[in-house]
């Protein structure tokens, strides 16, 4: 399908006039789901000091929603994400991005692949993630983490903890099989579907339950859930990975920027 789609005239490359004016270009591969893509595109615009239009970050945004299901994928019950997702990232390059990120947890899981068939430097939001949690609440603190039962099975964030962390050693605490069953994957499904209210409750019934088990600060490392949770409804403290992978991005940019004045 996505390679049947592609066409010449979609990725001819930007001209090199509007890259003179619009240096440190972020690529947004998002689609994945397009909610989350549009919270990520918000967080990029609060994470920037900007005055006026001219002084925001440049992005472009690849929002295909077609591409397979990364958690189905990971369970062996669908088709791979890869090809599309690489596909979406050409285009992207064409058009003359020099950074991309993905505003998906769970597509993390073909990062790797990912960046080297594309071949353009990405930013991890797991380390963006758990390097917030750092200055947030310290090395020390033990990290709820929400996401779906492919990133915690696949230890995306926990076999990542020694890199994003300088070496300190994480404290994870996990939710249940039966609150991922009941509460982590319906509430991310609801959120998905639109349904807001009903997405919250379950989740925030995931993060009580973490709570009361001794998590001091709330990992939402799934770009869904920080659309409903947040410090303000939370029984603990949030790290919200679509946030810091904003941050990050902003940072590369405007470094970029300055770079090329």
């Amino acid at each position: 399908m996505f390679e049947q789609t592609m066409s010449t005239e979609v990725c001819q490359p930007i001209s090199p006039a509007l890259l003179a004016v619009a240096p440190g270009l972020i690529g947004v591969l998002g689609g994945m789901g397009p909610l989350a893509t549009v919270d990520f595109m918000q967080k990029l615009l609060l994470a920037t000091p900007a005055h006026n239009d001219q002084e925001h970050v440049p992005a472009l945004i690849s929002s295909i929603p077609q591409i397979p299901d990364r958690t189905e994928a990971f369970r062996g019950e669908g088709a791979s994400p890869l090809a599309a997702i690489v596909e979406c990232g050409m285009r992207l390059k064409l058009a003359g991005v020099g950074l991309i990120v993905m505003p998906c947890n769970t597509a993390h899981l073909w990062f790797d692949e990912v960046r080297e068939r594309v071949g353009v430097p990405m930013l991890h939001i797991v380390d963006a993630a758990i390097g917030q949690a750092m200055k947030t609440v310290g090395t020390s603190a033990r990290l709820g983490l929400l996401a779906t039962d492919a990133t915690l099975a696949s230890g995306l964030y926990i076999n990542r903890k020694a890199q994003a962390a300088g070496g300190s050693a994480v404290q994870w605490l996990l939710p249940t099989a039966q609150e991922m069953l009941d509460l982590v994957m319906p509430g991310i499904a609801a959120v998905k579907a639109g349904q807001l209210g009903a997405g919250q409750a379950l989740l925030l019934s995931a993060a009580n339950a973490l709570h009361q088990r001794g998590a001091t600060a709330l990992v939402m490392g799934c770009t869904e859930i920080p659309i409903v949770l947040n410090d303000g409804n939370a029984p603990l403290p949030t790290v919200d990975a679509t946030a810091a992978l904003a941050q990050r991005a902003v940072h590369w940019s405007r470094q970029k920027t300055a770079q090329e004045a």
